[in-house]
């Protein structure tokens, strides 16, 4: 089967996209599919109709580092027009695969644009749908489904176009872009003084910011793969919260699967992370995290991916390890899953 892996982009994950890519690649290729790798910003200047024959190689990727990239760096290194997300013989080349393989990680690619450019093509993609995507990547506006069907998370405001309003519930408080992920922007804020230049950091990156209050307890996240509910995973940083650097530098974080839980305290994160998913209406796979509050014993769902991150450090892989699904099975897995979507 032809399969391209669509990576990179523009969004604050794109070193993590390309990392996701490079690994999905290589599992594709071990499950004999004839799968190519296609930066989503950057496109390909020779013949599209030559690239499964030819491509790139992406084989010079190397790690992530300990910050998010400069994109404008990455903006500045594009050939011809620099204008629009998709480079030049992107959709061309996405267009001769049987189904693209979404690698694409934070905003611009989580959001639905992607998505929808394919939809109106007719080019089969793995992940969930346009609509889902955009919900699950507004922090907002899935915290209001949630809310709305009785799922258990954090109390927050929104604030909107560089303004700085305090929370009714204070400090201390989480503050985060709304639609942005790994973290990327995130505070945790102890003391009201910071809260400011918290609020402003969070503005950098977009004009939409969430503050919630902060639940104080364990974390974990739970995949779901097709009807599957995979094993939750318990996230323990060795110092500080899980950060960008926590989540990607080796060693940094502590990942126990299956989790320590007892069974009843399993079957209820898991029946959560289900009802998240079905809320937001995702499809074929995705990650949702929780907290563990210590004050009530209750799971708080934090947020929902869906395009989890798919690196040598990533979540989801491990749990679906932890079931005996190995990394090309995975990937496979989701090929077919998002196939059926079609039928």
């Amino acid at each position: 089967m032809k399969i391209l892996v669509l990576a990179g982009g523009i969004s604050t994950e794109r070193d993590v996209s390309l990392a996701s890519g490079k690994n999905i690649l290589k599992a594709l290729k071990d499950c004999g599919h004839n799968a190519k790798m296609l930066d989503l910003f950057l496109g390909y200047q020779g013949n599209p109709d030559t690239y499964f024959e030819s491509g790139e190689d992406f084989s010079n990727i190397g790690e992530i580092g300990l910050s998010d990239p400069i994109i404008e760096e990455v903006k500045a290194s594009r050939v011809g027009d620099r204008a629009g997300l998709f480079g030049e013989n992107v959709m061309k080349i996405c267009r001769k695969a049987d189904i693209v393989f979404l690698a694409l990680h934070g905003e611009d690619g989580e959001n639905g644009k992607v998505q929808a450019s394919l939809d109106t093509l007719g080019i089969k993609y793995t992940g969930s749908g346009c609509l889902a995507s955009a919900i699950a990547m507004n922090k907002y506006v899935s915290k209001q489904l949630m809310f709305a069907n009785n799922i258990t998370n954090a109390e927050y405001i929104v604030l909107k176009d560089g303004k700085c309003a305090l929370p009714p519930f204070g400090v201390p408080c989480v503050i985060k872009p709304s639609s942005g992920g790994s973290s990327v922007g995130v505070t945790i804020v102890n003391d009201i003084n910071e809260y400011e230049k918290a609020v402003g950091l969070a503005f950098k990156y977009e004009n939409e910011v969430i503050v919630e209050k902060y639940i104080k307890g364990r974390e974990f996240s739970v995949g779901v793969l097709g009807d599957t509910v995979l094993p939750p995973i318990e996230i323990i940083p060795k110092a500080g919260f899980y950060d960008y650097a926590n989540k990607y530098q080796p060693g940094a974080t502590v990942e126990i699967c299956p989790a320590e839980l007892t069974d009843e305290q399993t079957a209820e994160i898991q029946k959560n992370a289900k009802a998240v998913f079905d809320v937001l209406d995702l499809e074929v796979y995705g990650r949702i995290d929780f907290i563990l509050n210590e004050a009530d014993g209750k799971f708080y769902a934090l947020e929902a991916n869906s395009l989890p991150g798919m690196t040598g450090m990533s979540l989801l892989p491990q749990e679906a390890k932890a079931i005996g699904i190995d990394y090309p099975a995975l990937c496979d897995k989701i090929v077919q899953l998002s196939l059926e979507k079609y039928k």
